[in-house]
This record gives C-alpha cells, sequence and structure tokens, in this order.
C-alpha cells in the first residue's frame, strides 16, 4: 500500500491529506484515507474486491447485490442512495427479515452500506458526512 500527498485538484473529500494506492489488474487506483475512490471513472469489479480485501471483508452475493443497488441508484439521481429506499428495495427482493437497518450493518460491519457499501460502489463522500 502506497501512500502519496493529497492532491487538492481531486475534489473528493476536503478533509483528505492522503491518497492510498490500490493495485487492480495492473493499474493503480488512488482513494484518500478513509478508502473513498478518488477517479469514479476507475471502478471496477477488480476494484471492488482489492477494496473489501484491504477493509477484511469476505464479498457475498448480497454485497454485490447491494453494490449494484448504490451504483444504479447513483447513476438514476446523482445522490447516495438513502437508507429507507435500500431498506424499501431490498424488502422485496430479500423480505422484512433481512430488510432493516441492523442487517445492512452486519453485512458492512465498516461503516454501513451509506460509508462501506458506498466506498465499495466507488462513490464519493459527501460533504456531510463525517
Amino acid at each position: 500500500m502506497a501512500i502519496q500527498q493529497y492532491d487538492d485538484n481531486l475534489q473528493t473529500n476536503p478533509y483528505a491529506i492522503y491518497t492510498l494506492a490500490l493495485e487492480v489488474d495492473g493499474k493503480t487506483i488512488l482513494t484518500d484515507q478513509e478508502g473513498y475512490i478518488q477517479n469514479m471513472d476507475d471502478w471496477s469489479e477488480g476494484f471492488v474486491e482489492a477494496l473489501a480485501e484491504r477493509e477484511g471483508l469476505v464479498l457475498t452475493d448480497e454485497h454485490w447485490e447491494i453494490i449494484e443497488f448504490l451504483r444504479n441508484y447513483h447513476q438514476e439521481h446523482g445522490v447516495q442512495a438513502p437508507v429507507r429506499d435500500m431498506l424499501k428495495h431490498f424488502k422485496q427482493a430479500w423480505g422484512e427479515e433481512f430488510a432493516t437497518n441492523h442487517y445492512l450493518h452486519e453485512i458492512f460491519p465498516k461503516g454501513g452500506p451509506q460509508k462501506q457499501g458506498n466506498r465499495l460502489a466507488g462513490i464519493r463522500r459527501t460533504k456531510g458526512e463525517h
């Protein structure tokens, strides 16, 4: 893992002080210190796998379903998916028992779907997120 001085031109995290490099399929992909991708065009399934490994997360089909939902929602609406929209969607897909905020946080233990899920989906951190 290489650490580099943060490039202010990236404008993805106003509090970022350095970037981390992930090697993905022979290409270097930069994230900020929290793991948010710097260039959204660099996102790939290989990026997801490399970042998940760095975060100690073993990916399941459910992770991939959520990542796909987050990416599609962001592409359609231009913003991160609210938890209530995720719960509504996954209630239909998985049933009431598994479509809970608690379960989504079990799946993504490092910040839930709003943080860890969005990092893996290649969606940048929002200004108001802490």
